[in-house]
């Protein structure tokens, strides 16, 4: 009798217990991949990079080949550089060496990322391609971010619900499977060919297996920022901004670790606020590298959520009575600080004069961070097509090379940096692929040639656009809708023409159906396709009446 009521009290606390974690199920995937993380990869204490000695002495070959520094900052909104004409600047937060760059080369005006968010926009970078060509075309999640995105999302908007497809969820690999092949070439490895050291510092978002990290990507070094956070949440040193009307936001605060590994190696903590440690640890790879060719891609995590500031750049910006906008500023602030660093540093060990330096942002700034102004005066938001999504902050400058002071008025797209790296360092192009970006150098000198005409693509999916001649095409399934725009007349997409200009809508359509008709299906396949709103931030009312667009992850 007692040995069966031990049994019925055991089973009653089993039912109990799996009653409660299924009623928790939500608030347990929320914190999954944290105490995940905490478990694979325990942070070891700060320790400092070991970067390669270079030689000690330059070379006596004459003419030395240019050094190339390629900055990328992360969801950074085109109304976010002052030389724009946007900016805090009125608010304390200039960009005035981001700004330099341009006044002392080029600003690509019509500049654009490769995707409207930061993976696929990446690999175009890297490779110089569309990444859809090898199969890279969402950006990867984590299941379990995945599934309470999905929930939060949908119980916030009852308009257009999110969509997740949990059979997918069982089916897809490890989140560190997800990323580019190791068979695309890379820029870093173009530059190999021609002796370069070359340098990876930040973020990646490509794979995080052995195969597809940077270092069998052609990168000899990689500083890999291994998660997401700019400094301990209850860190002194360090001002958050949380957005509680953000699903996405709300799933990185109780996940996001601060820690990095230094090629393949253990992960550590940094000393200091993430954008100041890159930028410390950029500075010194610069140094020891001074006597030999180098390639530096320094890819911030600034001004990616969560919403992070240092406390002295928060601090400096008291005149910024919104918290929220104070602390993005104040992130904004810190970029431009490093871009200064890296250019000062230039200067001082007199390889100035002798390097290409390219700044962009991989993608618009996004909706849900709830700042109204990042991307104006432009339409939409990262996720989407519309200018706010892809048009970026895109300026390069290299002395006796690229003329001073230029507004380049053609457009242009990351996919150009690859194939203006190589002539620049006169590395062959890779064979047996298409190159879909073009070199832009003979068209930056003091005697220009005339960039044709091209048509320029984006795809997330069934969500695609082209752009050629000044026309846009924007085309979507869900909702099943097409957005016609001529950015010469209506730069900032008022006025869609799409029933008005039908002859015009049929040759765009066209083009997009040829460009697309014999790309791969993708490597992996999308988990959850959310409602965008292109007019409105994400902590502004909706109504049935606002046009919105889905991303597909």
């Amino acid at each position: 009798m007692k040995l069966k009521s031990a049994t019925l009290v055991t089973l009653g606390f089993i039912v109990v217990a799996a009653g409660t974690l299924y009623l928790n199920r939500i608030n347990i995937l929320h914190y999954s991949l944290g105490w995940y993380t905490d478990i694979k990869h325990p942070r070891e204490s700060y320790r400092p990079v070991q970067w390669m000695d270079g030689p000690a002495q330059t070379a006596s070959t004459s003419p030395r080949l240019p050094n190339v520094i390629i900055i990328l900052a992360d969801d950074l909104g085109i109304n976010d550089v002052s030389t724009n004409g946007g900016g805090y600047t009125r608010l304390g937060a200039a960009t005035p060496n981001i700004d330099s760059i341009a006044r002392d080369g080029v600003n690509f005006v019509e500049g654009y990322s490769g995707a409207a968010v930061c993976t696929v926009s990446r690999a175009a970078l890297l490779t110089g391609r569309y990444p859809w060509r090898f199969g890279v075309e969402f950006t990867p999640l984590p299941g379990a971010m995945a599934r309470v995105v999905a929930k939060l999302n949908t119980e916030a908007d009852q308009l257009h619900p999110t969509i997740l497809n949990e059979e997918r969820i069982t089916e897809m690999k490890d989140f560190d499977d997800l990323g580019m092949p190791a068979s695309e070439v890379t820029i870093a490895e173009v530059l190999k060919q021609r002796g370069y050291h070359n340098i990876h510092i930040g973020k990646w978002h490509l794979g995080s297996t052995k195969d597809m990290r940077p270092n069998n990507q052609g990168f000899d070094e990689s500083l890999f920022m291994e998660s997401g956070l700019y400094l301990p949440q209850d860190s002194p040193d360090v001002v958050n901004s949380k957005q509680d009307f953000d699903p996405i936001d709300k799933f990185l605060w109780p996940n996001m670790r601060f820690g990095v590994s230094y090629n393949g190696g253990k992960w550590f903590e940094p000393n200091k606020y993430l954008t100041d440690y890159f930028t410390d640890e950029a500075v010194t790879a610069i140094k020891k590298n001074r006597h030999r060719p180098f390639f530096m891609y320094l890819a911030h995590w600034g001004v990616h959520t969560p919403l992070q500031a240092s406390k002295a750049d928060y601090d400096a910006l008291s005149g910024i009575k919104d918290h929220r906008q104070r602390v993005y500023a104040a992130m904004v602030r810190s970029i431009d600080r490093s871009v200064g660093r890296i250019l000062q540093t230039l200067r001082e060990q007199g390889l100035d004069d002798n390097t290409l330096v390219i700044f962009s942002s991989d993608n618009g700034a996004p909706g849900y961070i709830g700042l109204p102004e990042v991307n104006r005066p432009y339409r939409g938001w990262k996720l989407t097509h519309f200018q706010g999504g892809i048009r970026v902050p895109y300026m390069a400058k290299w002395p006796g090379h690229i003329t001073p002071g230029q507004r380049y008025a053609q457009s242009v797209s990351n996919i150009d940096m690859l194939p203006t790296i190589a002539a620049a360092t006169g590395a062959a192009l890779p064979t047996g692929r298409s190159i879909d970006g073009v070199n832009l150098l003979p068209f930056l000198g003091s005697q220009p040639a005339t960039q044709a005409q091209r048509p320029l693509f984006w795809r997330d999916g069934d969500y695609r656009a082209v752009l050629y001649q000044g026309w846009k095409l924007i085309s979507s399934e869900l909702p099943k809708k097409d957005w016609l725009f001529n950015l010469q007349t209506d730069p900032t997409e008022k006025t869609n023409l799409a029933v008005l200009q039908p002859e015009k809508l049929r040759e765009l359509k066209l083009i997009l159906q040829q460009h697309h008709a014999s790309m791969p299906a993708s490597l992996w396949p999308s988990l959850v396709a959310a409602p965008i709103y292109i007019d409105k931030t994400l902590d502004q009312p909706r109504d049935k009446n606002d046009e919105y667009t889905y991303w597909a992850n």
